[in-house]
């Protein structure tokens, strides 16, 4: 049993760390400013110029299998990139990847969509996500109907990262009623469906920079041979993207944390009342002792996901752990922080107000805390996972 990170592993946390200290968190004054003017956080091609990069450093397709020029460093490698590269609010992604449903792609497909979205020259997202249906399928309600050889769609997708700047969506649709109706998850599909066959997008604002979109199709005409694996094979494709999902957000909580935390050690340092700097108030002491006990149990949480799905074994009941844990971890932080702070924390002279309004996200997308613990009672009432069983 190994506790510790490998030579390997601490290697790439030191390269990372200092790539985003030395190219992101230098931009994060133009970030703020850019955010409070309504413009993009990074002007256009910034990101492309970061990617690169990054690339001339070895850091291209991190998770992405080697057969596609990746370096298929592996789930625990990305948990400890993510950690680090989450220490500043800049949107910052290395590059080389794709979601990790379309690797289940043919040949075709891989040719039209997977090697264009890892060589950058397309974006994807993935929308199963519906007005009146988020972690409840049975609400879905966008339909796929068989014409000929193609399939039309209707129906609305909402909160939808990436939707706005996709090329293509990978959406989830009811293809079988009668089989959707008796059990929730049977008869969707998922279908790859190019921007231009018709869908349209449209922003959803927000308290916090998260720009997700609306996706209306209105009789959307798709082709068969752009079926993402079999008919009526998406909820178990769906299944797979959130649990993968669903980690990577304590993992970025993770990041933001202690980042936000570092801050609050150096500003009581320096903070002084009645005659003594406030790090030397218990009041303090505790904020800053509870923060740091959190985070590392936070950590332990998503490495231990990380590696259940390095190890080939279902993780999906570690990530609902990883990502609730995590999660409110991240807001419980970011609010002492802000406290240890005061009035200076509620400004946007600093950035502690711009990571609360993104921290409180954490408990909602990807399935909320309420879905979270649904799922972790019911594998555990059900003997679906035992105590100690990841131990």
């Amino acid at each position: 049993m190994q506790l510790r990170l490998t030579e390997e592993q601490k290697m790439v946390q030191k390269t990372i760390r200092k790539f985003v200290e030395k190219e992101l968190i230098p931009l994060e004054n133009d970030v703020l400013r850019n955010e409070r003017e309504g413009k993009p956080s990074l002007p256009p091609g910034k990101l492309k110029e970061l990617q690169l990069k990054a690339k001339e450093a070895g850091f291209w397709g991190i998770n992405t299998p080697e057969q596609y020029g990746g370096a298929d460093l592996g789930q625990m490698m990305m948990a400890i990139v993510l950690m680090e590269v989450s220490k500043t609010f800049v949107p910052f992604q290395f590059g080389g990847s794709a979601d990790n449903i379309l690797y289940y792609a043919n040949e075709e497909q891989k040719q039209k969509y997977l090697i264009p979205t890892i060589e950058g020259e397309k974006k994807s997202c993935f929308a199963m996500t519906e007005p009146g249906a988020g972690s409840d399928t049975r609400n879905i309600k966008m339909t796929a109907v068989k014409e000929g050889n193609e399939w039309i769609l209707n129906g609305e997708k909402t909160f939808i990262t990436g939707g706005n700047e996709a090329d293509f969506v990978m959406v989830i649709a009811i293809t079988d009623k009668e089989k959707h109706q008796a059990t929730g998850r049977d008869g969707v599909t998922c279908f790859i469906v190019d921007r231009d066959m018709g869908w349209k997008s449209e922003y959803i604002h927000t308290m916090g920079e998260w720009g997700p979109a609306s996706l209306v199709f209105d009789n959307v005409r798709v082709p068969e041979e752009n079926i993402l694996g079999e008919v009526n094979g998406g909820y178990n494709l769906g299944l797979e993207w959130i649990g993968f999902a669903r980690w990577v957000v304590g993992a970025r909580a993770i990041g933001a944390a202690e980042r936000l935390l570092q801050m609050a050690i150096d500003y009581a340092k320096e903070r002084v009342t009645f005659g003594k700097p406030i790090a030397e108030r218990q009041a303090i002491q505790w904020q800053i002792a509870d923060s740091a006990v959190e985070i590392e149990a936070a950590r332990w949480l998503v490495l231990n996901a990380a590696f259940t799905l390095d190890a080939g074994e279902d993780n999906r009941h570690m990530a609902s752990m990883a990502k609730l844990y995590g999660a409110n971890m991240g807001n419980r932080v970011v609010d002492r922080v802000m406290q240890i702070h005061g009035g200076m924390g509620y400004t946007r002279e600093l950035p502690i107000e711009r990571w609360y309004r993104e921290a409180r996200l954490w408990r909602i997308y990807d399935g909320t805390d309420e879905i979270q613990r649904m799922i972790i009672a019911r594998n555990l009432i059900k003997g679906h996972v035992k105590l100690g069983q990841y131990v």
